[in-house]
C-alpha cells in the first residue's frame, strides 16, 4: 500500500531539534505506534489500523521527490534485518508539559486495590493517564500537564482523603522522550547505556518506564532538557553507529 505524502519517509527524529537527520529505512508497526503516541506526527491511526489487520505494509513516499525511497511500515522486519543489521535505537521522540504525581505509602504494594483506587480519581476528573512506573510502595501518575489545570489541587485533596498516602508530590517541570527500537532487546544493558548517557550530558532523570517487550525506554527530564536528551541520544545511538557501521 503506497502512501504518497509530501515528506520522504518517517525521519529518526524530528528536524526542528535535530539538523538533518536520518530517514528511517523499514520500521514496524509496533515501532511507529511508540513513536506516533509520543508525539511523532507521521500517519494517523485510522489510516495504518485497517491494513496493519490484513497485513499489508505501507510504503510512504514523497510527491515531491519520488526517487527517494521513502519508508516501509510492515509487520516484521526480520529479513530487512537479517541483510541489514538492526540499529539499536529506531527513533526519538517525545513531548514536554507533562506533569506526575507521585504517591507514596508503605504497604500500598500489597495492599488491594490501592492502585485501582488511585486511578478511578483521575477517571473521575475525565484525566487520561499518559503513564504509570511503578516501584515498591511508590505508584506515578504521569498525564498531561494542560489536562490537569484547573483541578490538580482537587486531585491532591482527594488523593490524601481516600489514599492516605505518607507522602504525595506533585511535579510540573516535566517532559517525556521516547526512545523506541526493536534491536534494544538484542544489546545487553542498551536501557543502561541509555540512562549513562543522560548522565554523561548531566541530565537529570525524573521519571522512566521500560516497555515489558524492550521495545521502547520512556524518560521523564525537565522541560529545559528536552532538546537536549534528544540530541544526546541522537548521537550516542544514530550518528556513532552509523560512523562506525
Amino acid at each position: 500500500y503506497e502512501n504518497w505524502t509530501d515528506v520522504s519517509g518517517i525521519l529518526v527524529a524530528d528536524p526542528r531539534i535535530i539538523d538533518n537527520p536520518q530517514q528511517i529505512p523499514v520500521i514496524t508497526y509496533s515501532e511507529l505506534r511508540g513513536m506516533s503516541y509520543m508525539g511523532a506526527n507521521v500517519l494517523h491511526d485510522d489510516a495504518i489500523f485497517p491494513v496493519r489487520e490484513k497485513n499489508i505494509p505501507i510504503h510512504i513516499l514523497n510527491t515531491n521527490d519520488p526517487e527517494n525511497p521513502g519508508t516501509f511500515i510492515q509487520d516484521d522486519c526480520e529479513e530487512y534485518d537479517k541483510a541489514n543489521g538492526t540499529s539499536t535505537v529506531t527513533g526519538i521522540t517525545g513531548r514536554r508539559d507533562y506533569a506526575s504525581f507521585t504517591v507514596v505509602k508503605s504497604h500500598s504494594s500489597t495492599e488491594v486495590g490501592f492502585l485501582r483506587r488511585l486511578l478511578f480519581i483521575f477517571e473521575e476528573y475525565h484525566i487520561s493517564i499518559e503513564s504509570v512506573p511503578i516501584t515498591v510502595d511508590t505508584f506515578t501518575v504521569i498525564v498531561q500537564k494542560g489536562a490537569i489545570e484547573q483541578c490538580k489541587y482537587e486531585i491532591l485533596a482527594k488523593i490524601k482523603k481516600e489514599l492516605e498516602p505518607d507522602e504525595l508530590m506533585l511535579e510540573e517541570d516535566l517532559a517525556m522522550v521516547a526512545i523506541v527500537g526493536r534491536g534494544m532487546k538484542q544489546v545487553p544493558g542498551a536501557s543502561g547505556q541509555l540512562l549513562s548517557e543522560f548522565g554523561n550530558h548531566k541530565i537529570n532523570i525524573k521519571v522512566i518506564n521500560q516497555s515489558a517487550d524492550e521495545l521502547s525506554v520512556v524518560v521523564g527530564v525537565s522541560n529545559h532538557d528536552f532538546h537536549n536528551a534528544i540530541r544526546c541520544i541522537y548521537e550516542r545511538f544514530i550518528q556513532e553507529e552509523r560512523e562506525h557501521a
